[in-house]
């Protein structure tokens, strides 16, 4: 997909108080794929267990099944950006919708493992379509004052469907007297919980049809007339003409960057697309996924019983929530640097004490209660300190890092492994986590505290930074 235009200086840029409220309800209609992103990422954590007991896995193949959205996801996000320029945004949002809606059925009707994990991997299409042709939309429609605001929409949407697929789980499995393979109206527990994403999926189904088309899009397959028309309505303003010569100029000096331009320097690719691969794999090197996927597994091996392990995932998404809202106040009063570093100690400091509750673990027996209590506390510290931090500064860094002639490449290059790297976590932890549980958050703590000379040394301040002097 091509970049955004630069924001221009007339006042027809800004849009009228009367504007907004039109404008709101688009941005949080595209961001419900955010909500669909972070809700399918998410939902599989409640059903692990089921699954696992249902088709009778060992660890390593649940946590296969599991991971399997994530390979969809690299496929989706590979893929979007180019169907996007060719049939609109629109439309990619109402495919996302449909692959949603299908992959919710199927997951929730499986007959066998395999299964499951080929439904799994087409909502992981759709969660990688969402991750691209969200934010792309809501810069292209957003107008210019109010951007940043409007694009903390997508984040914020995935992070509130994190929790709330924990709070919906929650409730079915009260509904199931507790059980996981408990029965309601005839499906077990966790087919409910994969299933009842259709719901989402349908509500962003019908609210792409309430919506826009992007009038970036429209210029450049010759709709002028309807573009002029979308840009009055959500920036008002009178010279629509200009506006409309504006954006066509922009676009016809857009570099459409490919692999080849990231190539050269010592190691292959140039210096700054291994800083985004850094950033994007340290992301997921101190193992946060581990808490989103296999949250209730992990409190249940230590003791506590399938209800209150729900309830705990559902209490950390709420802390998710928290954190993302500290970093996206204080990302651009205190820098992107500043708050990596603040994040990397904590997450460290969190992780290492993880570590040392879950050492004094005996089997399957809890855990001692002054550890079960360290254990719930460094978990819940190690979310927020990550929200506050690395979950929000690495997109921000890796839409600011990359020069102009090579952003889109290499921020194709750093999504893809940033999937990779999410799927080598999520794949390897219940074999790790059957090992030694103990020893696996020490090798997270030991990522965290590897990415502090990182920044130091390699990571450059994008704060207050035109995009154009990006080099």
């Amino acid at each position: 997909m091509t970049s955004t235009a630069q924001a221009p200086t007339s006042g027809a840029r800004t849009a009228h108080p009367e504007h907004l409220g039109h404008v709101v309800f688009i941005t949080a209609a595209a961001a419900m794929g955010g909500f669909l992103f972070g809700y399918d990422s998410s939902v599989i954590n409640g059903a692990n267990g089921g699954i696992q007991a249902r088709f009778d896995l060992s660890s390593g193949v649940t946590g296969t099944v599991a991971a399997s959205a994530l390979l969809g996801s690299a496929v989706g996000a590979a893929i979007a950006g180019r169907i996007a320029d060719r049939i609109g945004r629109i439309r990619v949002m109402q495919i996302a919708a449909v692959l949603f809606a299908v992959s919710a059925v199927g997951s929730g009707l499986p007959f066998a493992a395999w299964d499951l994990a080929a439904w799994r991997v087409l909502g992981g299409i759709a969660i990688g379509m969402a991750s691209v042709i969200g934010p792309a939309y809501i810069a292209e429609v957003a107008p210019p004052a109010y951007r940043g605001r409007l694009a903390s929409f997508q984040q914020a949407a995935i992070v509130i469907g994190i929790a709330v697929s924990q709070l919906v789980n929650w409730a079915i499995l009260n509904m199931a007297d507790g059980e996981e393979r408990g029965t309601v109206a005839g499906l077990e527990a966790w087919q409910w919980m994969l299933g009842v994403m259709l719901v989402p999926a349908v509500i962003y189904g019908l609210l792409s049809f309430a919506i826009p088309e992007s009038p970036r899009y429209l210029i450049s397959v010759g709709r002028i007339d309807d573009a002029k028309k979308v840009l009055a309505d959500v920036e008002g303003g009178t010279d629509l003409d200009g506006r409309v010569a504006e954006i066509d100029q922009a676009m016809r000096s857009d570099h459409k960057s490919t692999f080849r331009d990231l190539l050269g320097g010592r190691f292959g690719l140039l210096p700054i697309v291994w800083i985004g691969i850094g950033l994007s794999v340290f992301q997921q090197l101190v193992g946060i996924n581990v808490i989103f996927y296999y949250s209730n597994l992990l409190w249940q091996s230590v003791g506590v019983d399938p209800s209150s392990s729900f309830f705990y995932s559902f209490e950390t998404s709420i802390i998710n929530i928290i954190g993302t809202v500290i970093a996206m106040i204080f990302v651009d009063r205190i820098g992107r640097k500043p708050l990596a570093l603040i994040g990397s100690v904590g997450m460290g400091i969190a992780l290492a004490a993880a570590a040392w509750a879950f050492s004094f673990q005996n089997g399957n027996d809890p855990l001692p209660t002054a550890q079960g209590y360290v254990a719930l506390i460094a978990a819940n510290a190690f979310v927020l300190f990550f929200a506050l931090s690395w979950g929000v500064v690495v997109w921000v860094m890796l839409g600011e890092v990359f020069p102009n002639k090579i952003r889109a490449a290499a921020l194709g290059v750093a999504a893809s492994a940033q999937w990779i790297a999410n799927w080598v976590i999520t794949i390897t932890f219940p074999d790790l986590s059957d090992w030694n549980l103990s020893l696996t958050y020490v090798m997270y703590a030991v990522f965290a505290f590897l990415s502090i000379p990182f920044i130091l040394k390699f990571v450059p301040e994008t704060k207050g930074k035109k995009l154009e002097d990006m080099g």
